[in-house]
Order: structure tokens, then sequence, then C-alpha cells
């Protein structure tokens, strides 16, 4: 049985892959902030787990050269013939046979 993640086990798994990138590549917060063009507050809130918005997110995540990660998170939608095919309206009715002209 899988057991779900909640917001904040989210939150805080991502704060510390965020902090464990900043020390791999030996920066201190405030460095890694001023890089990534936000404030000190929410570089900290971001690795805490306390909560960051995602502007933050993406600004911190290409700073540090993972926008890469960013894909992972939204790849692109694609419908399976299988699925478009279930999902097409089924026909109620039959058409009206056309009625042939005599000349």
């Amino acid at each position: 049985m899988q057991i779900l993640k909640s917001t904040e086990d989210w939150e805080i798994q991502l704060g510390e892959q965020v902090r464990n990138l900043r020390l791999r590549d030996n920066l201190d917060q405030q460095s890694l902030a001023t890089h990534a063009g936000i404030g000190l507050s929410a570089l900290k809130n971001l690795e805490s787990g306390k909560g960051a918005t995602l502007k933050t997110l993406i600004k911190t995540l290409r700073a540090l050269n993972r926008a890469d990660w960013l894909e992972t998170l939204a790849p692109n939608v694609s419908i399976s013939p299988l699925q478009m095919l279930k999902t097409q309206p089924v026909r109620q009715r039959a058409s009206r046979p056309r009625k042939q002209r005599v000349d």
C-alpha cells in the first residue's frame, strides 16, 4: 500500500534537496540568494520547508543550474490513442438514409 506524502513532507524534501545542492556547490545562503535574485529569508524558508513561492523555487533552481528539475514537474501531457477512443462521444442513432432523386 502506497502512502502519499503530505504537502509539508514535499516542502521539507524539496528544501533539503535545494540545501544539499547549495552545499555541494560550496555556496552560502546569502551568495545563492543574491545570485538567484531572491531575498535571503525566501531562500531560508525554501530550504527549511516553511513554504516558498513557485517563483522562488524556479529562480533558485536556475541559479543552481538545475532548471531540468522543472521539466520533470511539468512533463508534456499526451493522450494515448486508446484514451482518445474512450473520450469520443458514442453515437446514439444512425443517420437518416438519403432520398434518391429521380430525374
